[in-house]
């Protein structure tokens, strides 16, 4: 099986950690790892890495043969991200700094890309998608895991500066499969029964 890269994009957003985002659990981790088949070797980036709960799981999994990037946009985040990897002497960990509008990750270098309720804080989504395109390597797969808009969360923590079309705190998945297939991403699973409310839907980079 092909070596994989997983981007989970928290480096991407300009504030998940007002998103009400919810606290990823053990058991979604390891849902996660099985729909990815996380193994020795791969390449994992944790996009918009949060606390870093998957990274740092993937990074268990691939071993010192494989790699993990975490990626974040918050510069607290990322400091405590850089502290966390010193303090487990993680030797098969990067944290990179996100950009509002890039990766920051390198061209062809990811096999997977992931993104966990980052998405909808997209302010540059077709700048992004395009990033995000260029960072894969052709076979590439990306993840994305969200939710629709929420009511309680537009009344009490509005999301700013995101396309009027996400119509409140969250995005349609229509709109993201629209805006993704829109950037060059082909779609090859959907799953609607994701923890929390949250859908997931997988994406591949052609092969040409």
């Amino acid at each position: 099986m092909r070596n994989r890269i997983i981007l989970v994009s928290a480096a991407l957003l300009l504030a998940v950690f007002v998103s009400g985002a919810v606290a990823i659990s053990e058991s979604e981790i390891q849902r996660l790892a099985q729909l990815m088949g996380w193994k020795p070797g791969e390449v994992i980036a944790d996009v918009g890495a949060g606390e870093g709960e998957i990274g740092f799981a993937a990074a268990a999994k691939v071993g010192k043969s494989g790699k993990v990037y975490l990626t974040e946009l918050d510069e607290q985040k990322l400091e405590n991200l850089k502290k966390e990897v010193e303090r487990r002497k993680l030797t098969n960990v990067t944290v990179l700094a996100a950009a509002e509008k890039k990766t920051n990750l390198p061209e062809n270098c990811c096999d997977a890309i992931v993104l966990r309720r980052v998405y909808h804080h997209l302010t540059a989504p077709t700048e992004i998608d395009a990033s995000l395109l260029r960072s894969l390597k052709p076979g590439g797969e990306l993840v994305v895991i969200d939710f629709p808009p929420n009511k309680s969360l537009t009344e009490t923590q509005p999301v700013t500066g995101v396309p009027a079309n996400r119509g409140g705190h969250g995005i349609p998945k229509k709109i993201l499969l629209e805006e993704l297939t829109a950037a060059g991403f082909v779609v090859e699973k959907t799953i609607d029964d994701w923890p929390d409310d949250d859908y997931l839907v997988i994406f591949g980079r052609p092969l040409k």
